[in-house]
């Protein structure tokens, strides 16, 4: 293909980068036609200064005379001056140019994903809970001994004074299942209202949140080795008799307060102007509340351990979700700490929300 049909297939496929580049000749004729306007002054303005001036002025400064060209810069008029200037501006607006060819983001479109980064933090997230709970069934680790219910909060003593309720565990695992249940076919539902793209999309934020919760409650609970409510009341019976499973925080509240919050998160921002995320919100939230009462009525946790797992729980739900936002729907805020004069400081935050 010859240079010419080149140049004529490149003005047909972009034709605002062809238009940039005459609007960069023109303003680099403009920039080139200052540009020795400002030197004939300049060589003006030194012919018309006494010599005594001009010879105590290149003393003082150590310079050449202004009105010789320096060998370094070439004359504003030459060819190459013209030539960079030209060269400059044209590429400059080509790039603006293809820039602004980029398609827009699809209207139905609200998240992105980056599949090495999402298949490596779930995968990793999945296998750091599957070997914890390897290593939690082998009775390797078990929690501490339980002490005197009086050293517990208040708060927790409930769980511990309590009637245990023997159907409670059923209950817990129908709630956690109800909420897994919709976090497998909720991507499906997308895949109805807005196509499979948004399906997949959905699919992968569902397994990351959840793979993140489970990889957290294990090895909190490994750290913390919290006992059972019920090892409290085994415990009198039994000194050596110990729950294998550690109650701080709660799985079941934590894996329900992900599912749920990353449905919620999906909602109001695929329908924000309908009725669905707040059905979501609240449904979600019943859920959870419902799962986590049940697990303080078995004897399996104490309430601070329902509350701190659903809390962590449902901050994953909102942050994996948020953090695959399109860039162009993603908030943008801005942080500034200013002294003051008397001391101290002013914090400002500006943002787009």
């Amino acid at each position: 293909m010859s240079e010419g049909e080149l140049s004529a297939g490149f003005r047909a496929a972009h034709p605002g980068a062809t238009n940039g580049i005459k609007e960069s000749a023109r303003a680099a004729l403009t920039l080139n036609r200052s540009w020795q306007n400002a030197g004939a002054a300049l060589a003006t303005r030194s012919a018309r200064m006494p010599f005594d001036s001009r010879l105590a002025a290149d003393t003082i400064v150590d310079s050449p005379d202004p009105t010789q060209p320096d060998p370094m810069i070439p004359p504003p008029g030459s060819p190459r001056v013209f030539a960079t200037a030209a060269l400059f501006v044209s590429t400059t607006s080509i790039s603006a140019t293809v820039r602004a060819d980029y398609p827009p983001k699809a209207s139905d479109q609200h998240f992105t994903i980056d599949p090495v980064i999402d298949i490596t933090v779930s995968v990793a997230g999945a296998g750091m809970s599957g070997l914890s709970e390897l290593i939690l069934s082998t009775g390797e680790i078990v929690p501490q001994k339980p002490g005197s219910s009086d050293n517990l909060l208040g708060f927790d003593r409930i769980a511990v004074t309590q009637t245990i309720d023997p159907n409670a565990s059923t209950y817990s695992d129908i709630g956690l299942g109800l909420a897994l249940g919709f976090a497998a076919v909720d991507p499906f539902l997308s895949a109805a209202r807005d196509g499979w793209d948004a399906a997949l999309v959905d699919a992968v934020m569902y397994a990351e949140s959840l793979s993140l919760t489970l990889a957290l409650t294990d090895a909190t609970k490994i750290a913390v080795r919290r006992p059972r409510p019920i090892d409290y009341l085994n415990v009198s019976k039994n000194p050596a008799d110990t729950n294998l499973n550690l109650s701080f925080f709660s799985g079941h509240s934590a894996t329900t307060a992900a599912a749920t919050a990353t449905a919620t998160y999906i909602a109001f921002v695929r329908s924000p102007h309908s009725i669905r995320p707040w059905i979501t919100l609240c449904a979600g939230t019943l859920v959870t509340a419902f799962v986590s009462y049940e697990r303080v009525r078995s004897g399996a946790h104490f309430p601070t351990d329902v509350i701190a797992g659903s809390l962590a729980g449902g901050a994953i739900g909102v942050l994996v979700p948020h953090l695959h936002l399109h860039g162009e729907e993603r908030p943008s805020v801005w942080i500034g700490l200013a002294p003051s004069a008397g001391g101290g400081g002013m914090l400002a935050v500006h943002g787009i929300f």
